[in-house]
């Protein structure tokens, strides 16, 4: 460690020579040439990442159509690079090659200029296949930092935005933006979350996913702890209440803090629909959750211990349906219900024309010929196909509801009705006493907060949205003027 902070020296090819013995893998390469008057200059890159027509014609052939410069300054000036910096010893050289941004030395001159050519293939900017919205923006979040942050920037235009830089992975050495609006949102939990991210010790961050658990307060919570969003407009208009965002190099999904669990139930299109719709889509959302959760469960109740649940002309229907199934009602939908997971792993994981036919084949003919064989009935499958179509509807819960299901559908086969209950009144204990950043996870709800139900299942007109919401604790309250406001209102 001592020898890599060793500080570079004045000779160029002894300083290139101690960075490349420290970088011996073979696309880290050495780029010699000189300056009109005979002095050496030197450049260590790495093959791939490192822009080379740039490194040429801004940094050689400048320096080679002169004498050589006597300092740092001089030769800053002569070359072409808006972005420039100094390294002084070889392990922050070696930071910078590795990050595709080449190290020039200068004979003469000791330490190293890092030169901003990094040159890495990106795909285009493109709506995100989890984030399809009818109305609204539709720009996504793609796996490069660099224009992930150009795309908040372009949003909110303010020197009040922050984005803090650091690192994580010991081999990987990822880049983490922490950006957050200064003035607004809350400093504690922003230092909070900084002190975490630099208390990460892992080798690799792939993923925001691999931060996201760092950052969760209950890691092995059953929910998440964090709120995910892939579109930008989405990240700024929560950065913009008071969340923090978090940025990861690699990862186009964004992470937000605190979390709310409401924020599953809210979609980007609600905000440029009537309020009225997006009220109406929001409870359909809270029902279809319900009906995943609970149909499965009710209905395994239903026939193992109390039918009168059911009216009497569907419970004709379903007493005919379920006739001569060697299965108990618990495994029957036990197996239907692994086989939905199954086809929906196969379907996500299949290449996308052979996953129609997959899912053609698992829905018409598997259930069809299953029925007709006997081995399961009718009702149940309408029950499954509900069940796990209703879990779609806030795909950012289908996994939690996944595994919650089985669980209903277990405690229902055991003891019933009760069992449905006692295991609801678990949840709701569970959920009532779960927090983040010192935001409950059930908020406004619980606790109450009569200010903030203005957007949470319930969608207000934009002008009633004055107040910033009041469980993030933002410094600054307010987020619409009044004046303006009634302004507005009256024409």
């Amino acid at each position: 460690m001592k020898k890599q902070q060793q500080p570079f020296g004045t000779d160029a090819e002894q300083n290139a020579a101690a960075l490349k013995a420290l970088l011996p893998a073979e696309d880290v390469l050495v780029y010699t040439f000189c300056t009109a008057d005979g002095t050496p200059c030197t450049a260590v890159y790495t093959d791939g990442i490192t822009d080379k027509e740039l490194l040429g014609d801004l940094a050689a052939r400048p320096l080679a159509a002169a004498a050589a410069p006597r300092t740092r300054e001089e030769a800053k000036q002569r070359l072409l690079f808006p972005e420039t910096k100094d390294a002084n010893d070889c392990a922050a050289a070696a930071e910078e090659v590795l990050a595709g941004n080449p190290a020039l030395f200068i004979g003469g001159i000791a330490g190293a200029i890092v030169l901003g050519t990094k040159k890495i293939s990106v795909r285009a900017v493109a709506e995100p296949q989890t984030a399809i919205t009818v109305k609204g923006p539709r720009e996504g979040f793609i796996e490069d930092i660099k224009t992930n942050m150009g795309l908040v920037r372009r949003r909110i235009k303010s020197p009040a935005l922050r984005l803090d830089g650091c690192r994580a992975g010991k081999y990987s050495g990822t880049d983490i933006r922490v950006v957050y609006l200064e003035g607004i949102a809350d400093r504690k939990t922003v230092q909070q979350i900084k002190d975490r991210i630099a208390a990460v010790q892992i080798d690799g961050v792939p993923d925001s996913s691999y931060i996201a658990r760092f950052l969760a307060e209950k890691p092995y919570s059953l929910f998440k702890q964090t709120g995910t969003t892939e579109k930008p407009d989405i990240f700024c208009a929560k950065l913009l209440e008071g969340r923090i965002g978090v940025l990861v190099d690699g990862s186009p999904i964004a992470l937000t803090l605190p979390y709310l669990l409401v924020e599953d139930f809210q979609s980007a299109q609600d905000y440029f629909v009537s309020p009225y719709r997006a009220t109406l889509s929001r409870l359909l959302r809270l029902l279809a959750v319900l009906l995943s959760l609970y149909l499965p469960a009710f209905y395994v109740a239903a026939q193992l211990f109390k039918l009168q649940l059911l009216p009497f002309a569907l419970l004709l229907t379903v007493s005919g349906g379920i006739q001569g199934i060697p299965l108990s009602p618990s495994l029957e939908l036990f197996f239907l219900l692994a086989v939905l997971e199954i086809l929906i792993e196969a379907s996500v994981r299949m290449p996308k024309y052979v996953a129609l036919a997959l899912s053609v084949i698992g829905a018409l003919v598997l259930g069809d010929t299953a029925v007709k064989a006997g081995l399961v009935s009718s009702p149940a499958i309408i029950i499954v196909a509900m069940s796990g179509i209703a879990a779609y509807t806030v795909p950012d819960l289908t996994g939690t509801l996944s595994v919650m299901r089985l669980a209903f559908v277990v405690v229902a086969g055991s003891i019933g009705t009760y069992g449905i209950l006692l295991l609801t009144a678990f949840l709701l204990y569970y959920l009532l006493t779960s927090d983040g950043y010192g935001a409950p996870l059930l908020a406004p709800f619980s606790p109450l907060v009569r200010r903030d139900l203005k957007d949470s299942l319930l969608k207000a007109d934009l002008f009633a949205l004055d107040r910033r919401p009041a469980v993030l604790r933002s410094k600054n309250k307010t987020r619409l003027k009044a004046a303006k406001r009634e302004e507005q209102r009256h024409g």
